[in-house]
């Protein structure tokens, strides 16, 4: 039986490499956990609200329908999917390194995209486009017409 502890191991499995790859990447894994933090504040805090007018209704009246993608199957199509087809070629190939950077990739890509995202709607913030038939849903609009200031 062939020592894998040695550094010419052709097999680095987790058993053999598992905390090694780990420690090698603690920095990685640490921006991982600050980005999931950033992603939890970013979801935690109160968006932009912004003034919509009557005026604006037009742009704002496509029909309202059901989800296409249920909020569940988000994540199982985004992270567990990958996850399975990683440990499915880590099985295969034996090699713990890329089955680390696969991992650490698709958690970096979905966290990054999160932080982005949300921080984007965060600041800017539109209505949906279905926003009249989520606040009106029986189709007629009550508006309150605004007041503005004396032109001087």
């Amino acid at each position: 039986m062939q020592d894998c502890s040695a550094p010419a191991c052709a097999f680095p499995t987790i058993r053999s490499h598992g905390v090694r790859v780990l420690r090698s990447h603690a920095y990685d894994w640490l921006a991982l956990l600050l980005l999931a933090a950033v992603e939890g504040i970013l979801n935690a805090i109160e968006p932009f609200h912004r003034f919509v007018g009557a005026g604006m209704m037009a742009d704002l009246r496509y029909p309202m329908k059901s989800n296409t993608v249920p909020v569940w199957a988000v994540p199982v199509i985004a992270v567990i999917g990958p996850m399975i087809i990683f440990t499915a070629g880590y099985v295969q190939r034996r090699n713990v390194y890329d089955l680390h950077h696969a991992i650490l990739g698709i958690l970096f890509s979905v966290l990054i995209t999160g932080v982005l995202t949300d921080a984007i709607k965060d600041a800017v913030g539109r209505p949906h486009p279905d926003f009249f038939w989520r606040c009106f849903p029986d189709g007629i609009a009550v508006t309150t017409p605004t007041l503005t200031s004396p032109s001087f």
